[in-house]
């Protein structure tokens, strides 16, 4: 049980209506949460209102309101308090209720288009190998330690995590590595927290859906470097032209990393195939469980968040050799009849190019290399052409089919795919809407040594039709079939 205007903190309170302060027991942004001297955040959100479910909050016992806009009717016995933006108060309230949770952690925070949850995971790997107690908070899933705990969003709301990094801080977590996407950043779900360090990867086309443009995507990212304080520091790549501007305004301590240009860190890969690479970092040649140029920048990133985090250099070179490829990301299989298959959750169109052109160095160009590919329902669709398009480029055979259709028609998203394909390309085409009939055709049509690429959903074990998830594991399915095609 905490006081009200104890929680309340830094929050611009305007209007202020009802008792005062109260004892608050719990703080909800889901009327169906609340309880008996709830606080009840009204936020207005992508889809719903919080402000219509005022009401429905104070019947299951909330004391206090936080709102933008005041009810037509106002209760007598309840508080409330009136503000500019309740999503970014509840970062503050959330912060306060459990106890400042991320001033007692060193928390990591990494953001871009691709990358952030393969950075975040290796780090938390490197740092469980070392012996800490570690935090992960992922796309994937949520750890606490060697805890799972379940994810349903690249970033949780702001209650959530808080809440997650209390229990983090419980069991004496020193280290959180987290994702932090633009979605989360936009709509505060990160306000009020502490952060050590905040890693910057990459940006390129996603999520214009969302923002509308593409420089509202970056500014949305670069107000995570914004709000740093000066003894944190930021990391960004230097070969991707949005590094610097992530920089411009930041108080923390500035570093870069590149492949290409002089850097504070920087990585070259010797060689490379499907079971790693040689890299050489600062002069030091080590060898990867993971591969592609795309890796090679996250590795040179995690080697420069822990050394920035107090580890010897010459110790990371043999803990980075230890660290394993991340669930769904370029995970390979290879069938006794030689036919590689790939899984990655590339989907967004410099994903599925970065994922292509790693094949395509690897592989002798005598095989083929066949890709299966979808588009997510209700998301970005100015995405779709230019993906299949990159895929045609750079594969012998397509197949193009359903992601997660969420609530749009699956064939109206590949419609929208296929216009992306010039005419060059149309007889390396193929069109099956179903998936799993999709992956099972890549499968039957591969001879021996060819290389089959199935992207969109990497470690996700479901599909999503009109709002009903049902069991879909892309790596399940293609291992059964090529277990299939082995008999």
């Amino acid at each position: 049980m905490q006081q009200l205007n104890t929680l309340l903190g830094t929050v611009n309170v305007i209007q202020s209506m009802g008792p005062g302060n109260c004892d608050i027991s719990s703080i909800c942004i889901d009327s169906r949460k609340a309880g008996k001297q709830s606080l009840f955040v009204a936020i207005k959100g992508t889809h719903t209102d919080g402000h219509a479910y005022i009401s429905v909050a104070i019947d299951a016992g909330a004391s206090a309101i936080v709102c933008e806009v005041l009810p037509a009717v106002i209760t007598p016995t309840v508080t409330y308090l009136l503000v500019k933006d309740s999503a970014a108060s509840l970062g503050n309230i959330a912060t306060s209720f459990y106890g400042n949770p991320s001033s007692k952690l060193k928390l990591v925070g990494v953001t871009g288009t691709n990358g952030k949850t393969t950075v975040a995971t290796l780090l938390y790997q490197l740092f469980r190998n070392y012996g800490h107690k570690t935090g992960l908070i992922s796309t994937v899933e949520n750890k606490i330690n060697d805890r799972i705990v379940s994810s349903t969003h690249t970033t949780p709301d702001a209650i959530t995590l808080n809440e997650l990094l209390s229990q983090m801080v419980a069991v004496g977590c020193e280290y959180v590595f987290m994702e932090c996407s633009s979605h989360a950043i936009h709509q505060h779900r990160i306000g009020g927290l502490i952060f050590a360090g905040a890693l910057f990867t990459n940006l390129t086309h996603d999520h214009l859906d969302y923002h509308k443009t593409f420089a509202a995507y970056r500014d949305v990212k670069k107000t995570f470097f914004d709000t740093l304080d000066e003894s944190a520091f930021a990391i960004v790549n230097k070969d991707d032209k949005n590094g610097s501007v992530m920089l411009q305004n930041t108080k923390a301590s500035c570093y870069t990393f590149s492949m290409i240009n002089m850097a504070d860190f920087r990585v070259k890969i010797v060689e490379q195939d499907f079971n790693g690479m040689l890299l050489n970092i600062e002069g030091k040649e080590f060898w990867v469980q993971l591969t592609g140029e795309f890796n090679a920048y996250n590795i040179c990133l995690v080697y420069a968040t822990a050394f920035l985090l107090g580890k010897e250099k010459s110790e990371l070179f043999a803990a980075l050799s230890a660290l394993k490829s991340v669930n769904g990301r370029f995970e390979y299989f290879q069938s006794a009849t030689n036919i590689t298959a790939i899984v990655d959750y590339a989907h967004t169109p410099d994903a599925i190019k970065n994922v292509l052109i790693t094949i395509n160095k690897i592989r002798t160009r005598n095989e083929n290399l066949i890709t299966v590919l979808g588009c997510g329902g209700d998301r970005d669709k100015t995405k779709r052409p230019i993906m299949a398009q990159v895929a045609c480029e750079l594969s012998d055979r397509i197949i193009l089919t359903s992601d997660n259709p969420r609530t749009e028609n699956p064939e109206v998203i590949l419609d929208e795919m296929e216009a992306g394909v010039s005419g060059e390309h149309f007889k390396k085409v193929l069109r099956i809407t179903d998936r799993k009939a999709a992956i099972k055709t890549a499968v039957a049509s591969a001879e021996r040594g060819d290389i089959i690429l199935i992207a969109g959903k990497g470690h996700e074990t479901y599909q999503d039709i009109n709002g009903v998830k049902h069991h879909f594991d892309d790596k399940e399915e293609v291992k059964t079939y090529l277990e299939m095609m082995e008999k």
